[in-house]
């Protein structure tokens, strides 16, 4: 187990370091067999805005500080293209640095090839040998350095009794023979009979079914339970990053831009990137508001809303602001309904509603102006398409951010 440090660490693409970059044909060309288009994209924008396609930098990792503690797993979230699997391939020692400085304890790491880390990696593609049996494929760490066959036995079989019932079965198989949870079990058996003293986790349940997608989460959550060893897991999916993270680090643009636990996250997002992006489902976010001339109320297409006054001893008359609001903290009043005396009140027409007969809610989703958004409810509400309502928002449930830096507005109580 060890402790990973970040300091500082940046990684810039330059397209003419490409082998194959041609100034005539651009980024995209160069970068053609790139897997993550969403980064390709970001690098071609980012050369446009240099203004000169032979120039033009991307920073894919962008001064990043992140500390993982001794045994805790760090769920690594973003849109794709922000720099996550960059951040995992620095780690593991796959790339370099240009800046900064990567520790595992307090040893520094820049100079340490990957294969000295002690790293343990499981892929979204899983990366096993077709040619070899299961078993073969768990013994080719030990093979390729000349451990003792003895060794190498021994530990496959610990790994075998870990990795729980029926796991044995798969070791005389070769993996085409294999369905793609099989194969991603012996892919984390395969991470795991190293012996390693840090996991990373590149979205490995990516390519699976929702029902095996959940059951080889359960698994991978008694695994990282069971060697309290420190990991860091990449993923797309929220509910993995809550169920598997310790901890949450949410990215964009390689940048990080929050890190703390799922509760910390969503009651506290720094700006209004986080506050859209982490949470089930995620805050509504209404633009385009303006703060009046008395700084007292703010107002938009959507109409004219009494601004709190701890809200408003911190900002200015004329700045753009952000209404933020989680989807089960307001309330919704069909029209001729007495409404309540205080919060702030929104008219809005229903669009639908998606019944969630499990949590006994439905989501019934409004349209206000151009903007669109969702609303919890109970099932007995009777809400039809065309519907007028008033949508309350309690004051203590607003979020406010300053449009243009999307930076999160204080209380006085914060």
């Amino acid at each position: 187990m060890a402790e990973i440090r970040l300091v500082n660490v940046s990684k810039i693409y330059r397209p003419r370091d490409l082998k194959m970059f041609n100034p005539a044909r651009g980024t995209r060309f160069a970068m053609r067999g790139y897997a993550d288009q969403a980064f390709v994209e970001r690098a071609a924008a980012a050369e446009v805005a240099a203004g000169s396609q032979a120039e033009g930098p991307i920073r894919a990792l962008d001064g990043v500080n992140l500390t993982i503690r001794n045994g805790e797993t760090m769920a690594i979230v973003g849109p794709s293209g922000c720099g996550k699997s960059t951040l995992l391939r620095v780690v593991a020692g796959l790339e370099s640095p240009d800046e900064g400085e990567v520790y595992f304890d307090d040893r520094l790491m820049n100079e340490v090839h990957a294969k000295d880390r002690g790293v343990g990696m499981v892929f979204q593609s899983y990366a096993l040998y077709p040619h070899m049996k299961s078993e073969g494929n768990l013994a080719f760490f030990f093979k390729v350095r000349k451990r003792p066959p003895e060794e190498m036995m021994e530990r496959i079989r610990i790994t075998s009794e870990i990795m729980g019932i029926g796991f044995d079965m798969l070791l005389a198989r070769k993996p085409p023979t294999l369905s793609g949870g099989q194969q991603q079990r012996v892919a984390i058996g395969r991470c795991i009979v190293r012996d390693p003293s840090l996991f990373l986790f590149d979205e490995p349940l990516s390519n699976l079914d929702a029902k095996l997608r959940a059951s080889t989460r359960i698994e991978i959550k008694r695994l990282l339970r069971r060697f309290a060893i420190t990991a860091i897991y990449v993923t797309h999916d929220q509910t993995e990053a809550i169920t598997l993270g310790d901890r949450i680090a949410v990215m964009r643009a390689g940048k990080i831009e929050q890190v703390g636990t799922y509760d910390e996250i969503t009651q506290n997002p720094v700006n209004a990137f986080v506050a859209g992006f982490l949470g089930l489902p995620p805050m509504n976010l209404l633009r385009g508001w303006v703060v009046t001339p008395d700084g007292n109320a703010i107002e938009s297409p959507l109409g004219h809303l009494p601004l709190p006054h701890e809200i408003a001893a911190h900002v200015q008359p004329g700045q753009r602001l952000i209404l933020g609001f989680r989807s089960g903290a307001a309330s919704l009043v069909p029209e001729g309904e007495p409404l309540p005396q205080r919060g702030l009140q929104l008219g809005a027409e229903v669009l639908n509603c998606e019944p969630d007969f499990a949590r006994h809610i439905q989501t019934v989703n409004l349209q206000a102006g151009e903007v669109i958004f969702g609303v919890q409810a109970p099932l007995e509400v009777r809400l039809n398409t065309g519907f007028r309502v008033t949508v309350a928002i309690p004051e203590e449930a607003a979020y406010w951010f300053d449009e243009e830096t999307e930076a999160r507005i204080p209380s006085n109580g914060e």
